[in-house]
């Protein structure tokens, strides 16, 4: 990679034998002292390897200290030394390793001497091994009395292998090799030396047949090649050439190690070892590698390899520019509404700055356009505009695809379609100076010298930060200069895009590698080829193959699976190419090629896939190539049509099977053509850092605009929204302005670390205040949006916005399909991109379904993409790519390309036959492609995970039209739907693909739990479905028409298994009534519930699937019946005493509702829906008179039956089916194979015990699956107490730092809802440690807004009370039913006012109060309308009073008509009372008895701050001030109130009733608060009916998958219940705790109210035993705090603070505890605190006084006290 840049040697002096390296070497400055930049430290990048040995910063030194150039030869050592100033630290960590004989991988920056750290020390060798040689000739031959001869020594080998990712990179190694060489030569002959003769050739597809078999005669010493040029040598007779080889030098190994071209290369040096006497020692070339340990591994396998990462001397100089200040309206151009213009003006102007510029694009099509855009920008510039009339764009395109042919070439256009001698004219025009600018691809990304290039350009966001690293090295590419780049965004998210980028760039986060995992396709090939010209042994072939990085962990069977398809196991009568290559004697143990093996490996071999490309010709001259199109676009294009190439316009003139012929048309408009790329997308690695940075930016954005306009918003709020309006807008420069304001804070910090400039900076703000501002939320790496909107068509379309790039997205929207397939019926094809994935669905009247969509369980996501992946475009094109590098689909003609149809014409062929074998390995290795390399499962998997373990939110909203973030995304959707919907049908086959499962899980190394089917489940699950268990039998002739409706055809026999006599429970027959439970007469004669009941809407025939689904799963799956009706009916079933169908039967036939008929020899009752079916599919006559309703056609009879006989069975065998229906095996196998074609139903070996394949419903195989997983993992270790101490205050999001703003409140409310807590702590305790940036004002909004409502449940103190926050829409389930109090005048009056119904107390009542003046408040009062409140009261002295005795409804005269909401001022006035004081005190009694709150929290607020002498529960007393009298004085009515009472009052909303609905909502928000939900914790919720209710409930839950039950916290016994994800989350903990004796650590630390929800002492774990007898009793009190260290209690404070009760003498827990507490005073959450007692003794002299006092507190004689610093 050297090219000579001196004089060439003018004279033979030392000083005149110096050169100038371009590229790796380093080079110093004008003075010949070294060039100084800033470091940029890569420690960061550096993995400690397992295997491998690094020579790092660190352990560099010593090693370096050992070696100087001074072991070189004397020549090379002259030369060097006079031709640099010094070495650099990665070629003396390399030089000491390679002299070494170790393998070695060099990890260092572009342009610290990577190359000549290589070549250095191998040229040093050769050249001394010439010496050497040529003395021993000499010396021979004296001693022979002969001629010397020239001295020359004859070689008859290569000794030092170069290989190279790129023919360009290997052409310019080998024009800059020529500085070393020429410098060492000359050196030693001015020394007087032997000249070394050491000879270079290159080998490359480019090489000339006639080179070739010279370098094969006289094989030079250093041999440049590609890795497929290698693979040719190795299978034809120029490897004789390699047997000599002693060094291998791969360079730019990043380039290749993490695709297959790395594991072909692999195997090609396995192959070569084998050649040579001993392995060649291997060197390894880098800039960016991330890990290093596991390139080393792919480069050497299993043998050591020392990694040389010193620190980067390299200094980037990166910048985002955006060229307007708004991106959404760019302002006047050519083309109005675009960015492209002013982007084209931009960039001219920086390639007229600079003296050489590189323009990079990330797709041909771009890097053609911008080269015509810069051309004619440049043009109009010199005063030559172009002429831009043209055609109309219906003929061209749109007009940015059209070009206008410039003349002034300021830039050239450089990718792989321009063709070879065009791309060498023009990177040599750019070296000479001629040429100013390229627009390239990464066709220049990796390592070839493009001269003095002092700026690179990046036109997007580079595809990953390593390629971006690999261009922006391109400038400033010598030692000690920096690096200046310059990226710009396409459009406003392409912004963030941008910065991400570049701040990883700088910081040298570049991606980590995979390395794919034993392609069998690659190893089919390498395979023929290494036998084809001798005979190897199968073991040792399997030993070298899994010698190989790539191929370490290869299974045996795989290996023997690819020899089986090599051998000719499989049909070759149906495909030709699947005849045998090689003969497998499996006695001797060899493989031999057959005849033709050799042709067909050199002929077909090779990694990189056919894309489809047509080579452009130019007509009449010779071999005058011009570049390639992309065959989609040639389909596209007639003769005649002009298209743009290389900044010529080309008229195609015709066009060949596999050619275009074409002709200059200078001057023309011409269309760009389209090349379409196989980029895998954004890695998940650095989703995750965009994702990041969207969160903090926002963030730091918000703030930085809350901070701008506060000082306006206290004077005009509307003024100040305004001003935000605008800021935000970024319009007329107000984005811009607000930049510098930013400069110093958050957002400064961050745009500057990013390069963006201030319009970047102000477009970025302004996008994510829109994106806000439409969806309130920002995607992130923590929170996901799903937004739904609908499109010009009325159609809906849903998005989900996600960061975590294309890899996770792709197999995430297969998901999708699947789900939308089988639960809709639509087959919406959702799209997915970097940025997330778009679905549209057609308009319905039904809600479309939202981010439910997009929830999965994590252990269900690999069996569903791998089941879908079979049908995508995706396989289809991947099968046609693995099947070629196998060699089944051999090129016909060696000389041509085979065209893409016909291609894809051959894979469909062999597709056909390989589906017929679910072990045929290149069946297995496509799935593995898709699975592993193209998707990114794994990632996947995670990131469900997190979602059900709400460490990733998924945020819903609707927008009337799309978010910015959409209509990004929506530009994607449109291209790519496009293209997926135009693939040809034969892409898509594979719906019926069968795959070995066993083999498959082996290469995929996952564990399969299909077979672990559980037999106490199947039996369970069997009697279940077949409703053979007693809360499922019929009960009447109702129930027995649900059961022929559900089940289908029944005999006598198996009906009456099925009903059961129904014993009245007593006298009057008492019924269910809905599902509540609550008994009330039948008034339809008697009739007891049948199965039907519980499910009303099942009245009539449901011919869905989900409908009978629904049906099918019954009383047993239905949260509403199961738990309530189970118990209800239980008492009315006799198990034991069946019922006779009979007569039932005859009264559903007297009502044409059930039919008797005849087949399979029996007699059978069917219900009438069934009639059609069983006449067409089983040619069952029907008696006369069946309903013409009930006789006309389905679509699929005999499918409809055995489809149900799979929904009610466990898994069954074909003949089973055949024997039911009275059909023949080979028809009932036909229609369950439709079903499993449909996808309901699979096809398998299920049933432990049995064998023979067997068939299963999908969702029944679901729910046997989650049932036997369940029970395999009873016996699951529990976790510590500790561990479920650390884990509740993490689920509840306690000091986590999580939630901010309006939103986290909202989330903490909906946890927390319903729970009393007191008023002081609320503010102070548990709203401040869960929300990070906690305000009053943020719950107000919430209140004001109506989501959040507050209710009372009993005073504390004068001052305090117990609290209960819900939210608006979950009120009525949350609410505690009020308290009973006695009601006074005042109260009677108030409730009056506020519009409550005031009902008779006797009929609800059934202990009245001995006193006649008072009436309790009943929960459950009946009301007279809906929104009004009942409350039951009894006379006194009121006028309601004598009329409640009468059983009247008493109510006052109305004052407020209608209810409502009312300020107090008002409820005064209309009590009639002028005692403030008294309505004051009678509405806060209401308030604590849980009948009336207000609509702000400022009362409660008012409250607690009063001047009462009395505290508050969470506050200590404090004392009047001494010297005032306070005199009482009456309390007079003022028009604005006390303001305990501000605000306006209503009644709170009603409970609901059912007590079944009650307990379901109870559940599972008890579910979601605690995570794992115990005895202990529902006890200390005080819920109505207890544990043995919700116990009910949660074994419905259970049964219906919902939740498991597990003895998951050691020592709560086996009653815990919880869910899979959970319980890993909480499996966490318990791996995380800390090692016994291990220094506690002070974030292990957390003070909690002692009634906080997430303290778990006192709930689910009870009070450890003190080590005093203090007479304290540590409970969950009003005002006790406890603190917690690594989740185990250590204090307890009582109320007041002056008890405290200590758990543990661990003094390391003792004082992180004391430090915790005294946190308290310190962040304001408590006033101050005095302990007086320790355990029961004085504070003064006990041992834990010193801790307190070491945490800040200072001795009184009250005792110790914290005060809060004012």
């Amino acid at each position: 990679m050297w090219r000579l840049r001196a004089d060439p040697y003018p004279s033979l002096g030392r000083l005149d034998v110096r050169c100038r390296v371009a590229l790796d070497l380093p080079l110093g400055g004008q003075d010949g002292s070294p060039r100084v930049a800033m470091t940029q430290a890569s420690s960061s990048r550096r993995l400690p390897p397992r295997g491998p040995v690094p020579v790092g910063a660190g352990v560099q030194t010593d090693r370096m200290a050992t070696f100087s150039t001074a072991m070189f030869s004397r020549a090379t050592q002259e030369w060097f030394d006079g031709a640099f100033p010094a070495p650099t630290s990665a070629q003396l960590g390399a030089w000491q390793a390679v002299a070494a004989g170790e393998h070695t991988l060099v990890v260092a920056p572009t342009g610290s001497g990577k190359t000549l750290s290589a070549f250095l020390w191998a040229i040093d060798e050769l050249a001394a091994r010439e010496r050497q040689e040529a003395e021993q000739a000499e010396r021979r031959t004296r001693r022979r009395g002969g001629d010397t001869g020239d001295g020359k020594v004859e070689h008859t080998g290569t000794t030092v292998l170069y290989v190279s990712p790129l023919k360009a990179l290997a052409v310019d190694v080998e024009r800059n090799l020529r500085a070393p060489l020429v410098g060492v030569t000359q050196t030693a002959k001015r020394l007087g030396l032997d000249p070394p003769d050491i000879t270079v050739g290159v080998r490359s597809g480019d090489t000339s047949a006639a080179d070739r078999r010279a370098m094969q005669r006289t094989p030079p010493d250093i041999l440049i090649t590609t890795p497929e040029s290698l693979f040719l040598m190795l299978t034809s007779a120029a490897r004789e050439t390699l047997r000599t080889v002693r060094t291998v030098i791969v360079d730019e190994v990043h380039a290749i190690a993490g695709s297959k071209r790395g594991s072909h290369l692999a195997l090609s040096l396995a192959r070569l070892d084998l050649m040579t006497e001993r392995p060649a020692q291997r060197i390894g070339l880098s800039a960016t590698v991330r890990p290093p340990e596991e390139v080393g591994r792919f480069l050497v396998g299993n043998a050591p390899i020392t990694i040389v990462s010193p620190p980067a001397p390299k200094t980037f100089d990166l910048s985002v520019r955006v060229p307007v200040p708004d991106m959404t309206e760019p302002g006047e151009s050519d083309q109005p509404g675009s960015i492209w213009p002013h982007v084209d003006e931009a960039i001219v102007d920086l390639v007229l700055d600079h003296n050489s510029s590189i323009v990079f694009a990330n797709s041909r099509r771009l890097a053609e356009r911008l080269t015509a855009r810069l051309n004619e920008a440049y043009s109009a510039r010199l005063g030559d505009p172009i002429d831009t009339a043209h055609a109309p764009p219906a003929q061209l395109g749109a007009s940015t695809q059209v070009i206008h042919g410039a003349d002034q070439l300021l830039a050239r256009a450089h990718h792989g379609s321009v063709s070879k001698e065009q791309r060498a004219l023009i990177e040599d025009d750019l070296k000479s100076g001629r040429l100013r600018c390229v627009v390239a691809t990464s066709s220049l990304e990796l390592g070839i010298d493009m001269g003095a290039v002092d700026l690179v350009v990046q036109v997007e966001a580079p595809p990953s930060v390593a390629s971006g690293l690999q261009r922006i090295g391109r400038a400033g590419h010598q030692v000690g200069e920096i690096s200046r780049g310059v990226l710009f965004p396409k459009h406003r998210t392409d912004v963030i895009h941008c910065a991400v980028a570049a701040q990883r760039m700088v910081t040298g986060q570049i991606e980590a590698i995979q390395i794919p995992a034993h392609p069998l396709d690659i190893l089919a090939q390498q395979t023929v080829a290494a036998c084809a010209l001798e005979p190897i042994d199968v073991d040792a072939w399997f030993d070298t193959v899994r010698g190989t990085g790539s191929y370490a962990g290869l299974p045996r069977s795989a290996y023997e699976s690819v020899l089986d398809l090599l051998s000719g196991r499989y049909p070759s009568d149906e495909f030709a190419e699947l005849r045998p290559r090689l003969v497998w004697d499996r006695d001797a143990g060899t493989l031999t090629g057959r005849p033709g093996a050799q042709r067909l490996a050199v002929t077909s071999g090779g990694a990189i896939p056919d894309r489809g490309m047509f080579a452009v010709y130019m007509v009449g001259e010779r071999n005058s190539r011009v570049g390639e199109l992309d065959e989609e676009m040639v389909y596209e294009s007639r003769v005649g049509d002009v298209f743009a190439l290389g900044a010529t316009s080309w008229r195609i003139e015709e066009i060949t099977f596999d050619r275009v012929m074409v002709t200059p048309a200078f001057g023309q408009p011409g269309r760009l053509p389209f090349w379409h790329g196989d980029g895998l997308g954004r890695p998940a690695e650095l989703g995750a850092a965009l994702g990041e940075f969207i969160r903090k930016a926002g963030r730091e954005s918000a703030e930085a605009l809350t901070r701008s306009v506060e000082p306006t918003a206290a004077a005009d709020a509307p003024s100040a929204s305004r001003k935000v309006t605008s800021r935000r807008l970024g319009k007329g420069g107000h984005a811009g302005d607000s930049v510098p304001k930013m400069a110093a804070d958050g957002l400064g910090r961050i745009v500057r670390a990013a390069g963006l400039d201030d319009n970047a900076t102000a477009n970025l703000v302004t996008l994510l205040e829109d994106q806000r501002t439409a969806t309130g939320q920002l995607p992130t790496d923590r929170t996901l949006i799903v937004e739904r909107f609908r499109d010009e068509l009325g159609d809906w379309r849903l998005v989900l916005h996600s960061p975590y790039g294309l890899p996770v997205h792709a197999p995430w929207a297969l998901a999708v399909g699947s789900r939308l397939r089988e639960r809709f019926g639509v087959d919406a094809a959702p799209t997915a991109s970097d940025d997330g994935i778009v679905v549209r669905l057609p308009d319905t009247t039904d809600d479309p379904p939202g981010a439910e969509l997009f929830v999965f369980e994590q252990d269900e996501i690999d069996d569903i993409v791998t089941e879908q992946v079979g049908g995508s475009a995706l396989f289809a094109s991947r099968f046609r790519e693995c099947a070629a590098r196998a060699l089944l689909l051999p090129r016909r003609d060696p000389g041509k390309r085979a065209p893409l149809w016909q291609q894809r014409q051959r894979s469909a062929q062999l597709l056909d036959v390989a589906r017929k074998f679910p072990d045929f390995p290149i069946l297995l290795e496509t799935v593995r492609e898709c699975l592993r390399d193209v998707y990114d499962l794994p990632n996947l998997r995670d990131l469900l995970g997190r979602v059900a373990r709400r460490q990733v939110r998924l945020v819903e909203v609707e927008t009337a039209t799309p978010s910015p973030f959409a209509s990004a995304l929506l530009f994607d959707y449109i291209g790519q739907f496009m293209y997926e919907g135009d693939s040809p049908l034969a892409e898509r086959r594979a719906a019926a693909l069968s795959l070995d499962s066993g083999l498959l899980a082996e290469l995929l190394g996952r564990v399969e739990l299909r077979e672990l089917l559980d037999p106490v489940v199947l039996e369970q699950t069997e009697r279940e479905l077949q409703r053979l268990t007693p809360e499922r039998r019929a009960r009447d002739a109702e129930g027995l028409a649900d059961l022929l409706r559900l089940l289908g055809p029944l005999t006598a026999e198996e009906a009456a298994l099925r009903c059961v006599a129904v014993q009245p429970p007593g006298a009057g027959d008492m019924r269910p009534s809905g599902v509540g439970g609550v008994l009330s007469p039948d008034a339809s004669g008697g009739r007891s519930p049948g199965v039907g009941d519980a499910w009303p809407s099942d009245a009539g025939d449901v011919p869905s699937h989900d409908a009978d689904e629904a049906a099918l799963r019954g009383a047993g799956d239905d949260p509403a019946s199961s738990a309530a009706e189970r118990a209800d009916l239980d008492f009315a079933a006799d198990p034991q005493k069946s019922a006779d169908p009979l007569p039932w039967f005859a009264e559903l036939a007297k009502a044409r509702r059930a039919l008797e008929v005849s087949f399979a020899g029996k007699t059978w009752w069917v219900a009438v829906e069934d009639a059609s079916r069983l006449r067409d599919a089983l040619g069952v006559p029907l008696p006369i008179g069946t309903p013409a309703a009930f006789i006309e056609p389905v679509a699929d009879p005999l499918g409809d039956l055995v489809g149900r006989y799979a929904r009610t069975h466990g898994p069954f065998t074909t003949e089973a089916v055949a024997a039911r229906f009275g059909i023949g095996p080979a028809v009932a196998a036909a229609a369950l194979h439709r079903l499993v074609t449909e996808k309901r139903a699979v096809e398998g070996e299920f049933t432990p015990g049995a064998s023979g394949a067997e068939w299963c419903d999908t969702q029944v195989l679901r729910r046997l699956r989650r049932r036997s997983l369940a029970a395999a993992r009873h016996e699951v270790e529990p976790v510590a107490t500790a561990a479920f101490g650390r884990f509740l205050p993490s689920w509840q999001h306690v000091e986590t730092g999580e939630l901010r703003g309006v939103d986290g409140v909202a989330a903490v409310v909906e946890q927390l809802a319903g729970v009393p807590i007191p008023a002081s702590a609320w503010e102070s305790l548990i709203l401040p440690a869960r929300v990070r940036d906690y305000s009053p004002a943020m719950l107000d909004e919430l209140m004001a807004t109506g989501e959040v409502v507050w209710s009372g449940h009993g005073a504390i103190t004068a001052k305090d009370g117990w609290i209960a926050l819900h939210l608006a829409e979950q009120a009525s389930f949350t609410l505690a039913p009020p308290d009973e109090i006695e009601l006074s005048e005042a109260h009677l009056r108030l409730l009056d006012a506020l519009g409550a119904t005031l009902a008779p107390r006797m009929s609800l009542v059934s202990d009245p109060p001995d006193r006649d003046d008072v009436v309790p408040l009943v929960a459950d009062a009946p009301t007279k309308s809906e929104g009004d409140a009942a409350v039951p009261l009894d006379g006194g002295t009121s006028p309601a009073g004598d009329r409640a005795r009468t059983n009247e409804p008493v109510r006052l005269p109305p004052v407020l008509h209608g209810g409502g909401a009312y300020f107090f001022r008002q409820l005064s006035d209309a009590t009639g009372l002028l005692d403030d004081t008294a309505v004051a005190a009678a509405l806060w009694e209401l308030v604590w008895a849980g009948v009336v709150s207000g609509d702000t929290f400022a009362p409660v607020r008012a409250l607690l701050a009063g001047t009462s002498r009395t505290t508050t529960a969470h506050r200590t007393p404090r004392r009047a001030p001494r010297g005032r009298a306070y005199l009482p004085r009456p309390s007079m009515p003022t028009r604005s109130g006390p303001p305990a009472v501000a605000g306006r009052w209503s009644l709170l909303p009603e409970r609901v009733a059912d007590n079944t609905i009650r307990a379901h909502a109870t559940a599972d928000m008890l579910l979601e608060r605690y995570g794992v939900l115990t005895r202990g914790s529902v006890q200390n919720e005080g819920v109505a009916g207890g544990f043995a209710l919700i116990y009910r409930v949660l074994t419905e839950f259970e049964d219906r998958g919902r939740c498991r039950r597990g003895y998951f916290v050691d020592s709560l016994g086996g009653a815990q219940f919880s869910t899979t994800d959970v319980v890993d989350r909480l499996r966490s903990f318990d791996t995380d705790r800390a090692r016994s004796g291990d220094p506690v650590r002070r974030g292990d630390a957390l003070a909690l109210a002692a009634c906080d929800p997430a303290n778990p002492y006192g709930a689910a774990l009870g009070w450890p035993k003190g080590d005093g007898d203090s007479g304290h009793r540590p409970g969950r009190k009003a005002g006790a705090l406890v603190v917690l260290v690594g989740g185990e209690l250590v204090l307890y404070l009582e109320r007041g603070g002056k008890t405290l009760l200590t758990f543990t003498e661990d003094p390391n827990a003792r004082q992180a505890a004391a430090a915790e507490l005294a946190e308290l005073v310190r962040r304001r959450r408590v006033d101050s605190l005095v302990i007086d007692r320790v355990d029961g003794e004085s504070v003064h002299g006990n041992t834990f006084a010193a801790f307190l006092t070491e945490a800040g507190f200072s001795a009184t004689p009250r005792g110790l006290r914290l005060r809060r610093q004012p």
